[in-house]
């Protein structure tokens, strides 16, 4: 019987497939003021974050919220509407292009993940795509979309469930992985 290939992590070279799109100067620079500011739940003030979110490359619209203790990747490759909401605990881990539009949601404790490895080569090598969420899209409270993702325009993606496939406009789903339970209907 012939062996079967194995992970050999001691292989992994993030620097062949991975590119974080800044300088390690830059990258250290926002990891002190992630953790002090966005991460920290002892910083509630939210009307300097997206300004900080300019300084370091971000497209941040007017009247955009972000409560306490939000974890972002890189805001360099990050685009968020007007009077979008992030809430409490969100984690945008946004290796890729995350593009929210305006007046979408991503509601407490909710994970935007855009990066994997290929678990069919034994280096274990990163991989990414970008997320898309449109306007008036809403992201529950605790789920997760993940990468390649786009949520169309004004759907949603109920508590607590997971977006592997792209998202219907006006439509809510629901479950893990998500399927579409009803139409989102506005008044």
């Amino acid at each position: 019987m012939t062996a079967r290939p194995q992970v050999d992590l001691s292989r992994f070279d993030n620097s062949k497939t991975f590119h974080p799109g800044a300088g390690v100067f830059k990258r250290t620079l926002w990891f002190f003021v992630n953790a002090l500011i966005f991460q920290n739940p002892a910083f509630p003030f939210r009307s300097p974050k997206p300004g900080l979110l300019r300084l370091f490359g971000a497209h941040v619209g007017q009247g955009v919220v972000i409560h306490p203790s939000v974890n972002i990747k890189f805001p360099w490759k990050l685009s968020i509407g007007h009077h979008s909401w992030i809430g409490q605990r969100a984690w945008l881990d946004n290796l890729d292009t995350l593009t929210i539009g305006n007046n979408v949601v991503i509601s407490q404790g909710a994970m935007i993940i855009q990066g994997s490895h290929d678990y069919k080569k034994v280096d274990y090598p990163t991989y990414t795509k970008p997320v898309v969420l449109e306007d008036g899209s809403w992201v529950g409270a605790g789920a997760i979309v993940t990468l390649g993702v786009t949520l169309k325009s004004h759907s949603v993606l109920a508590a607590g469930s997971v977006a592997t496939k792209d998202l219907e406009p006006y439509t809510i789903y629901q479950g893990n992985p998500a399927q579409p339970v009803r139409e989102r209907v506005m008044e």
